[in-house]
């Protein structure tokens, strides 16, 4: 169990550190954990409009803060290149985030152009009932996600390190909310880029 919690707690300190810096990032990180603990909610009663909200709203606010506002050059602060940080990435760097987003964004030409899913469902009657089975595939595409990349992780690392992963993605939306929820207050005081000092703690910077 301690090597389990220590594995955990490794992979959401390198996540911090490395990946947001930019505290637009992190606010849009609060903004896509709030939304993401409002879908948990949603899920035991609607599944699709969890879904919905969990991609149009959580994941679209998540990865902009990523692709938009992230730094990408040298991270003076723990002495890494980009490259080096996407190399050792355990989750979805940015190129497994382009192949998920893309898959995302494809899946409603795919229910337009084929509303039976190739005879798996029956096509929908109405725009209500499209943004149903749009959910449900948005739904099978974030399980396939976190699936995919568990597996991948037993096979190209160890089981420790994937079902560590599987729980941190899990549990993100609770972590994020308590990390980040003073980002909105530090950007309305013109901070902009966080900071870690030698202790590890955030210091603020502009």
């Amino acid at each position: 169990m301690t090597s389990f919690l220590d594995t955990l707690r490794i992979q959401r300190w390198d996540d911090h550190r490395y990946y947001h810096h930019s505290v637009v990032n992190q606010s849009l990180h609060l903004v896509s954990a709030i939304s993401f603990l409002c879908a948990y909610i949603i899920m035991f009663k609607d599944p699709w409009l969890a879904a919905l909200i969990g991609w149009m709203v959580s994941m679209v606010s998540r990865q902009a803060g990523h692709f938009f506002f992230e730094p990408r050059g040298y991270d003076a602060v723990n002495q890494a290149t980009d490259e080096y940080k996407e190399e050792i990435k355990v989750g979805y760097n940015i190129r497994r985030k382009i192949v998920l987003m893309s898959v995302w964004a494809l899946t409603p030409i795919l229910l337009l152009l084929n509303p039976t899913i190739f005879g798996l469902v029956a096509a929908p009657a109405d725009w209500f009932e499209f943004a149903q089975q749009l959910g449900y595939l948005w739904f099978a595409v974030g399980v396939s996600g976190l699936l995919f990349r568990t597996v991948q992780l037993f096979i190209t690392r160890d089981y420790m390190t994937g079902i560590a992963w599987a729980t941190k993605i899990l549990t993100d939306p609770f972590h994020d909310a308590v990390l980040y929820y003073r980002a909105p207050l530090k950007l309305l005081r013109g901070c902009w880029i966080d900071s870690v000092d030698e202790s590890h703690e955030p210091v603020e910077s502009i």
